[in-house]
Protein backbone atom coordinates (compact mmCIF):
# COMPACT_ATOMS: atom_id res chain seq x y z
CA UNK A 1 0.00 0.00 0.00
CA UNK A 2 0.98 3.53 -0.81
CA UNK A 3 0.19 7.15 1.26
CA UNK A 4 1.34 10.83 0.20
CA UNK A 5 2.76 13.31 3.26
CA UNK A 6 2.83 16.32 3.20
CA UNK A 7 6.00 17.94 4.55
CA UNK A 8 5.85 21.67 3.34
CA UNK A 9 7.50 23.73 6.04
CA UNK A 10 9.78 20.81 7.35
CA UNK A 11 12.44 22.29 6.25
CA UNK A 12 12.19 25.40 8.49
CA UNK A 13 12.18 22.95 11.81
CA UNK A 14 13.79 19.76 10.92
CA UNK A 15 14.49 18.46 7.25
CA UNK A 16 11.87 17.25 5.17
CA UNK A 17 14.58 14.50 3.59
CA UNK A 18 15.82 13.88 7.49
CA UNK A 19 12.49 13.65 8.75
CA UNK A 20 11.19 11.04 6.62
CA UNK A 21 14.28 8.80 6.84
CA UNK A 22 14.10 8.80 10.34
CA UNK A 23 10.50 7.49 9.98
CA UNK A 24 11.39 5.06 7.14
CA UNK A 25 14.43 3.82 9.70
CA UNK A 26 11.99 3.98 12.82
CA UNK A 27 9.10 1.60 10.92
CA UNK A 28 11.99 -0.93 9.70
CA UNK A 29 13.28 -0.96 13.28
CA UNK A 30 9.82 -1.79 14.81
CA UNK A 31 7.73 -3.88 12.04
CA UNK A 32 10.72 -5.19 10.70
CA UNK A 33 9.08 -4.43 7.19
CA UNK A 34 10.94 -3.06 3.85
CA UNK A 35 9.84 0.23 3.18
CA UNK A 36 10.65 2.77 0.09
CA UNK A 37 10.20 6.06 -0.05
CA UNK A 38 10.50 9.54 -2.85
CA UNK A 39 10.91 12.62 -1.81
CA UNK A 40 10.00 15.65 -4.43
CA UNK A 41 8.31 18.46 -4.96
CA UNK A 42 5.37 17.20 -5.88
CA UNK A 43 2.73 13.98 -6.17
CA UNK A 44 3.85 12.22 -9.33
CA UNK A 45 7.65 12.63 -9.33
CA UNK A 46 7.32 11.09 -5.86
CA UNK A 47 5.06 8.60 -6.52
CA UNK A 48 7.50 7.76 -9.46
CA UNK A 49 10.73 8.21 -7.36
CA UNK A 50 9.39 5.45 -4.52
CA UNK A 51 8.64 2.90 -7.73
CA UNK A 52 12.26 3.48 -8.42
CA UNK A 53 13.74 3.28 -4.75
CA UNK A 54 11.60 0.21 -3.83
CA UNK A 55 11.80 -2.45 -2.85
CA UNK A 56 13.70 -0.89 0.18
CA UNK A 57 15.67 2.10 -0.48
CA UNK A 58 14.68 6.03 -0.48
CA UNK A 59 15.07 8.55 -3.27
CA UNK A 60 14.83 11.99 -3.29
CA UNK A 61 14.67 14.67 -6.48
CA UNK A 62 15.63 18.13 -5.56
CA UNK A 63 13.76 20.95 -7.05
CA UNK A 64 14.27 21.78 -10.36
CA UNK A 65 15.52 18.26 -11.49
CA UNK A 66 11.97 16.47 -11.76
CA UNK A 67 12.29 16.75 -15.37
CA UNK A 68 15.80 15.35 -15.84
CA UNK A 69 15.18 12.84 -13.25
CA UNK A 70 11.70 11.59 -15.60
CA UNK A 71 14.03 12.12 -18.76
CA UNK A 72 16.09 8.27 -18.88
CA UNK A 73 12.84 6.15 -17.61
CA UNK A 74 10.11 4.04 -19.72
CA UNK A 75 6.82 5.67 -20.72
CA UNK A 76 5.54 2.73 -18.65
CA UNK A 77 6.60 5.01 -15.53
CA UNK A 78 4.24 7.57 -16.38
CA UNK A 79 1.32 7.07 -13.67
CA UNK A 80 -2.02 6.31 -15.91
CA UNK A 81 -0.31 5.25 -18.61
CA UNK A 82 -1.31 1.44 -18.71
CA UNK A 83 -1.15 -1.17 -21.17
CA UNK A 84 -2.96 -0.05 -23.84
CA UNK A 85 -2.13 3.42 -23.42
CA UNK A 86 1.75 2.05 -23.79
CA UNK A 87 0.89 0.34 -26.77
CA UNK A 88 -0.26 2.73 -28.69
CA UNK A 89 3.01 4.71 -27.54
CA UNK A 90 5.21 2.33 -28.51
CA UNK A 91 3.95 2.15 -32.45
CA UNK A 92 4.76 6.04 -32.45
CA UNK A 93 8.35 5.13 -31.32
CA UNK A 94 7.93 6.31 -28.03
CA UNK A 95 10.19 4.52 -25.53
CA UNK A 96 11.21 6.61 -23.28
CA UNK A 97 9.90 9.77 -21.10
CA UNK A 98 12.49 12.11 -22.72
CA UNK A 99 10.83 11.42 -25.74
CA UNK A 100 7.66 12.76 -24.41
CA UNK A 101 9.03 15.45 -23.32
CA UNK A 102 10.59 16.63 -26.78
CA UNK A 103 7.32 16.55 -28.64
CA UNK A 104 5.27 19.36 -28.72
CA UNK A 105 1.83 19.06 -26.10
CA UNK A 106 -0.59 19.22 -29.24
CA UNK A 107 0.93 15.94 -30.73
CA UNK A 108 0.31 14.42 -27.45
CA UNK A 109 -3.32 15.87 -27.44
CA UNK A 110 -4.35 14.70 -30.92
CA UNK A 111 -3.30 11.13 -30.31
CA UNK A 112 -5.03 10.92 -26.57
CA UNK A 113 -7.27 13.65 -25.93
CA UNK A 114 -7.08 15.03 -22.74
CA UNK A 115 -4.82 12.00 -21.36
CA UNK A 116 -2.54 12.84 -23.52
CA UNK A 117 -2.18 16.38 -22.16
CA UNK A 118 -2.18 14.77 -18.85
CA UNK A 119 0.92 12.47 -19.57
CA UNK A 120 3.24 15.01 -21.10
CA UNK A 121 2.43 17.20 -18.29
CA UNK A 122 3.64 14.40 -15.64
CA UNK A 123 6.36 13.17 -18.01
CA UNK A 124 8.02 16.77 -17.64
CA UNK A 125 7.25 16.43 -13.76
CA UNK A 126 4.19 18.93 -13.36
CA UNK A 127 2.02 18.54 -11.36
CA UNK A 128 0.40 20.72 -9.13
CA UNK A 129 -2.98 19.83 -7.70
CA UNK A 130 -2.95 19.98 -3.78
CA UNK A 131 -3.14 16.79 -1.37
CA UNK A 132 -6.38 16.15 0.01
CA UNK A 133 -6.45 14.47 3.55
CA UNK A 134 -10.06 13.19 3.40
CA UNK A 135 -12.23 12.84 0.66
CA UNK A 136 -16.11 11.03 0.26
CA UNK A 137 -15.48 7.38 -0.47
CA UNK A 138 -17.48 6.76 -3.88
CA UNK A 139 -17.07 2.68 -3.34
CA UNK A 140 -16.18 -0.34 -1.35
CA UNK A 141 -14.84 -3.61 -1.89
CA UNK A 142 -13.06 -6.55 -1.00
CA UNK A 143 -10.44 -8.94 -3.02
CA UNK A 144 -8.97 -12.10 -1.68
CA UNK A 145 -6.04 -14.09 -3.63
CA UNK A 146 -5.86 -17.45 -2.76
CA UNK A 147 -2.76 -19.20 -1.79
CA UNK A 148 -3.43 -22.10 -4.46
CA UNK A 149 -5.54 -21.34 -7.50
CA UNK A 150 -8.57 -23.26 -7.25
CA UNK A 151 -11.60 -24.37 -9.17
CA UNK A 152 -13.82 -26.00 -6.16
CA UNK A 153 -16.74 -23.37 -7.03
CA UNK A 154 -18.62 -24.05 -3.37
CA UNK A 155 -15.12 -22.40 -2.13
CA UNK A 156 -15.39 -19.24 -4.47
CA UNK A 157 -19.27 -18.80 -3.71
CA UNK A 158 -18.56 -19.21 0.04
CA UNK A 159 -16.20 -16.23 -0.55
CA UNK A 160 -18.36 -14.08 -2.47
CA UNK A 161 -21.17 -14.61 -0.37
CA UNK A 162 -19.02 -13.60 2.52
CA UNK A 163 -17.79 -10.50 1.30
CA UNK A 164 -21.43 -9.22 -0.16
CA UNK A 165 -22.46 -10.09 3.00
CA UNK A 166 -19.80 -8.05 4.86
CA UNK A 167 -19.71 -4.93 2.46
CA UNK A 168 -23.80 -5.20 2.59
CA UNK A 169 -23.04 -4.86 6.57
CA UNK A 170 -20.64 -1.62 6.15
CA UNK A 171 -23.13 -0.05 4.06
CA UNK A 172 -25.72 -0.30 7.13
CA UNK A 173 -22.66 0.73 9.70
CA UNK A 174 -21.98 3.63 7.63
CA UNK A 175 -25.55 4.86 6.90
CA UNK A 176 -24.64 4.32 3.29
CA UNK A 177 -26.38 2.94 -0.10
CA UNK A 178 -25.12 1.79 -2.74
CA UNK A 179 -26.70 1.46 -6.75
CA UNK A 180 -24.23 -0.76 -8.19
CA UNK A 181 -22.72 -3.89 -7.67
CA UNK A 182 -19.57 -5.70 -9.48
CA UNK A 183 -17.60 -8.83 -9.27
CA UNK A 184 -14.03 -9.40 -10.62
CA UNK A 185 -12.09 -12.25 -11.10
CA UNK A 186 -8.78 -13.08 -12.43
CA UNK A 187 -7.58 -16.79 -13.31
CA UNK A 188 -4.73 -18.71 -13.15
CA UNK A 189 -3.22 -17.34 -16.34
CA UNK A 190 -4.02 -13.18 -14.90
CA UNK A 191 -6.32 -12.56 -17.44
CA UNK A 192 -8.46 -10.59 -15.58
CA UNK A 193 -12.69 -10.15 -16.02
CA UNK A 194 -15.47 -7.95 -14.24
CA UNK A 195 -18.85 -7.54 -14.84
CA UNK A 196 -21.04 -5.06 -13.04
CA UNK A 197 -24.56 -4.33 -12.87
CA UNK A 198 -26.77 -1.11 -11.72
CA UNK A 199 -29.35 -1.63 -8.44
CA UNK A 200 -32.03 0.65 -6.86
CA UNK A 201 -30.46 1.87 -4.03
CA UNK A 202 -30.21 -0.43 -1.27
CA UNK A 203 -27.55 -2.34 1.73
CA UNK A 204 -30.13 -5.09 2.34
CA UNK A 205 -28.10 -8.63 2.34
CA UNK A 206 -31.50 -10.00 0.68
CA UNK A 207 -31.05 -7.77 -2.36
CA UNK A 208 -27.07 -7.34 -2.53
CA UNK A 209 -26.29 -11.02 -2.21
CA UNK A 210 -28.01 -12.42 -4.71
CA UNK A 211 -27.06 -9.97 -7.07
CA UNK A 212 -23.50 -11.05 -6.71
CA UNK A 213 -23.87 -14.32 -6.93
CA UNK A 214 -25.96 -14.44 -10.09
CA UNK A 215 -22.54 -12.08 -11.64
CA UNK A 216 -20.26 -14.61 -10.66
CA UNK A 217 -21.77 -17.13 -12.17
CA UNK A 218 -22.52 -15.24 -15.51
CA UNK A 219 -18.54 -14.30 -14.99
CA UNK A 220 -17.15 -17.54 -14.40
CA UNK A 221 -17.33 -19.22 -17.60
CA UNK A 222 -13.70 -20.63 -18.59
CA UNK A 223 -13.55 -23.69 -16.08
CA UNK A 224 -9.99 -22.22 -15.18
CA UNK A 225 -8.11 -22.32 -12.10
CA UNK A 226 -9.19 -18.84 -10.46
CA UNK A 227 -6.48 -17.45 -8.09
CA UNK A 228 -8.21 -14.06 -7.42
CA UNK A 229 -11.80 -13.01 -6.53
CA UNK A 230 -13.34 -9.52 -5.46
CA UNK A 231 -16.73 -7.92 -4.88
CA UNK A 232 -16.98 -3.71 -5.29
CA UNK A 233 -20.26 -2.04 -4.14
CA UNK A 234 -20.11 1.55 -5.80
CA UNK A 235 -22.21 4.81 -6.29
CA UNK A 236 -22.62 5.35 -2.49
CA UNK A 237 -24.86 7.68 -1.58
CA UNK A 238 -25.85 8.86 2.52
CA UNK A 239 -29.07 7.47 3.44
CA UNK A 240 -31.39 4.39 5.12
CA UNK A 241 -32.71 1.41 3.66
CA UNK A 242 -36.10 2.06 2.39
CA UNK A 243 -38.78 -0.51 3.60
CA UNK A 244 -40.57 -2.40 0.05
CA UNK A 245 -44.05 -2.86 1.30
CA UNK A 246 -44.76 -5.54 -1.01
CA UNK A 247 -41.60 -7.91 0.04
CA UNK A 248 -40.35 -6.86 3.60
CA UNK A 249 -41.38 -8.14 6.81
CA UNK A 250 -41.20 -6.37 10.20
CA UNK A 251 -39.86 -9.75 10.93
CA UNK A 252 -36.82 -9.69 8.69
CA UNK A 253 -35.69 -5.70 9.28
CA UNK A 254 -35.99 -6.61 13.18
CA UNK A 255 -33.26 -9.28 12.54
CA UNK A 256 -30.87 -7.14 10.46
CA UNK A 257 -31.24 -4.78 13.79
CA UNK A 258 -30.41 -7.29 15.57
CA UNK A 259 -27.62 -8.66 13.75
CA UNK A 260 -25.57 -5.53 12.90
CA UNK A 261 -26.40 -4.91 16.88
CA UNK A 262 -24.23 -7.94 17.78
CA UNK A 263 -21.48 -6.93 14.93
CA UNK A 264 -21.37 -3.81 16.15
CA UNK A 265 -20.17 -4.95 19.66
CA UNK A 266 -18.50 -8.15 18.94
CA UNK A 267 -17.09 -7.82 15.97
CA UNK A 268 -17.96 -8.85 11.93
CA UNK A 269 -17.44 -12.20 12.78
CA UNK A 270 -19.34 -12.92 15.46
CA UNK A 271 -22.46 -13.38 13.74
CA UNK A 272 -22.74 -15.12 9.65
CA UNK A 273 -24.76 -16.36 7.65
CA UNK A 274 -24.32 -20.47 7.36
CA UNK A 275 -22.81 -19.92 3.75
CA UNK A 276 -20.59 -17.61 4.73
CA UNK A 277 -19.19 -19.66 7.40
CA UNK A 278 -15.89 -20.95 6.09
CA UNK A 279 -14.61 -18.12 4.29
CA UNK A 280 -12.58 -17.14 7.34
CA UNK A 281 -10.74 -14.13 6.33
CA UNK A 282 -13.94 -12.17 5.46
CA UNK A 283 -14.52 -9.23 7.51
CA UNK A 284 -12.68 -7.36 10.44
CA UNK A 285 -13.15 -4.27 12.44
CA UNK A 286 -11.90 -1.40 9.87
CA UNK A 287 -14.88 0.51 9.32
CA UNK A 288 -14.39 2.03 5.83
CA UNK A 289 -16.68 5.51 6.37
CA UNK A 290 -14.60 6.61 9.80
CA UNK A 291 -11.76 8.16 7.55
CA UNK A 292 -8.82 6.11 8.84
CA UNK A 293 -6.59 3.93 7.46
CA UNK A 294 -7.59 0.12 7.11
CA UNK A 295 -5.02 -2.26 8.94
CA UNK A 296 -2.85 -3.93 6.86
CA UNK A 297 -2.86 -7.68 7.52
CA UNK A 298 0.24 -9.29 7.89
CA UNK A 299 -0.79 -12.03 5.77
CA UNK A 300 -3.70 -11.73 3.74
CA UNK A 301 -4.01 -14.73 1.22
CA UNK A 302 -6.44 -17.56 2.07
Amino acid sequence: DEFYADLSGMDKFFGSYKYASELRSKIIKETGLPISFGLSSNKIVSKVATGEAKPNNQLRVDYGFEKSFMAPLSIKKIPSVGDKTYQILRNLGIDKISVVQQMPVEMMSSVLGVNGITIWKRANGLDNPPLIPFHERKSISMERTYEKDTIDTVKLRTTIFAMAENLAYQLRRGQKLAACISVKIRYSDFNTYSKQVNIPYTSADHLIIPRVLELFDSLYQRRLLIRLVGVKISNLVSGNYQINLFDDTEEMLSLYNALDTIRNRYGDLSVQKAASIGAKSIGGSHNPFNGEPPIVLAHRKQ
